[in-house]
């Protein structure tokens, strides 16, 4: 299916007559972050009725098919994130899919600490919500099929840009030339826009390989998630629709061979030394999939006329589950800078330059803070639960004991696992 409509976007001929079809926005990568954005951006219009033109980039080609639901993979949204998703008219449609986190368990294996945390304590309907991907992803493309100024272009792939005073080319791999004034690369781990613009990043290596997987329990999850700290890194299990759990289960790297190569019923048996018995024994279990756990920071995620959002410009740890929620409160802020921008032109009866300095300094001017403390909170709790030296052990058991009985020192892991965030 061809999906481009080369219509509803202004073309112009450049010296060697090479038709480049013009855009405001150029966003690379259709996934859960990026269609988000693509989504929330469609909808910003002037008084004038004047919208904003946007060309949405994916290597992947749209499809309606779902993989079998055992076997989707999920996200954990905070409960600050669903309402985000809310402002852009997409959680009305997600809700009914989701699944809601009542109660959170957080636990130190072999050691005395545990604490929990209740939505009841919170005065909320639930903590989070768990969506699972393939499921959102779908209902991400119907209704942006139906927006008249996004035009998707896919299966297709970056393979070059030319930078401009004024405007950014970008070329396609096959052939296909686009301008925009803002680019923007939602293109994950190993985001080409971040390669292109030059973007200086740093990567840790923690050592661990994330094992994900689907797993269905003797005992009913009730809404409840699990955190469970081991010697080999953090296990979670978040609930699922159907009684199911996803397990997101992080192993030393040099371990991650032998258990993959398990068969289901040893794996299970191995989990369930790791885990215990609080959701009953574990019964069966969907396709096992193998993330090496890498921290990759962007450290100027804005350059000339783009930026990169998402794992684009942070891929973390899994730990408390933290990933999408820091790219959505990306997408929150990105979006509000390039409204502020488009809605000043109808006041001064010209075309804003959404890409200008003032908006992409804007941006990450508000966005540092948040980035710099949950990267830092995500990578302190990865080591520091990873590390068996005997005072740390104590320390950290004796924080997550005093949390279990003093509510107001569960504040901070609250307001982290709530998403609670002051957007401007």
């Amino acid at each position: 299916m061809d999906v481009v409509n080369n219509d509803k976007a202004a073309a112009v001929n450049n010296t060697t007559d090479t038709t480049i079809v013009e855009y405001d926005i150029a966003i690379v990568g259709a996934g859960m972050v990026g269609a988000t954005l693509a989504h929330a951006i469609s909808q910003i219009q002037r008084s004038d009725g004047k919208q904003l033109s946007i060309a949405l980039i994916d290597a992947n080609p749209l499809t309606t098919d779902k993989h079998p639901g055992f076997d989707a993979r999920v996200i954990a949204l905070s409960h600050g994130s669903y309402q985000i998703l809310s402002q852009f008219n997409l959680w009305q449609q997600i809700a009914p899919t989701a699944t809601a986190i009542k109660h959170i368990h957080v636990s130190d294996r072999g050691h005395w600490g545990m604490t929990r945390m209740d939505h009841s304590e919170y005065n909320l309907p639930a903590l989070g919500q768990v969506i699972e991907l393939q499921t959102a992803g779908h209902i991400f493309q119907q209704s942006l099929a139906k927006t008249d100024n996004v035009n998707w272009y896919c299966p297709n792939q970056l393979t070059d840009i030319e930078r401009h005073v004024t405007h950014t080319d970008v070329i396609l791999d096959d052939g296909q030339r686009l301008r925009c004034q803002l680019l923007v690369g939602a293109d994950g781990n190993q985001s080409m826009v971040r390669k292109l613009t030059k973007v200086p990043v740093e990567v840790t290596d923690f050592d661990q390989t994330a094992i994900i997987a689907n797993v269905t329990t003797s005992k009913p999850h009730e809404g409840k998630a699990f955190e469970r700290f081991t010697d080999t890194g953090p296990l979670a299990l978040l609930p699922m629709s159907e009684q199911r759990s996803s397990l997101v289960w992080s192993v030393r790297t040099d371990q991650v061979d032998e258990i993959m190569a398990l068969d289901e019923q040893a794996f299970l048996k191995r989990l369930q030394q790791r885990f215990g018995y609080r959701l009953g024994t574990f019964m069966k279990m969907g396709q096992r999939f193998a993330y090496p756990l890498l921290l990759t920071e962007a450290l100027e995620p804005t350059q000339h006329r783009s930026v990169v959002i998402g794992n684009a410009a942070h891929a973390l740890h899994p730990i408390a589950g933290q990933g999408y929620n820091l790219g959505l409160r990306d997408v929150a802020v990105l979006h509000h800078e390039i409204e502020k921008a488009f809605l000043a032109g109808v006041d001064a009866d010209v075309n804003a330059d959404i890409g200008a300095q003032a908006v992409t300094k804007g941006y990450w001017h508000k966005r540092k803070s948040d980035h710099h403390k949950t990267i830092w909170m995500t990578t302190s709790l990865a080591t520091l639960f990873a590390n068996d030296y005997a005072p740390l052990v104590v320390g950290r058991n004796l924080a997550l004991h005093t949390m279990g009985y003093k509510p107001e020192y569960k504040r901070p892991l609250a307001r982290q696992a709530l998403g609670a965030f002051k957007l401007f």
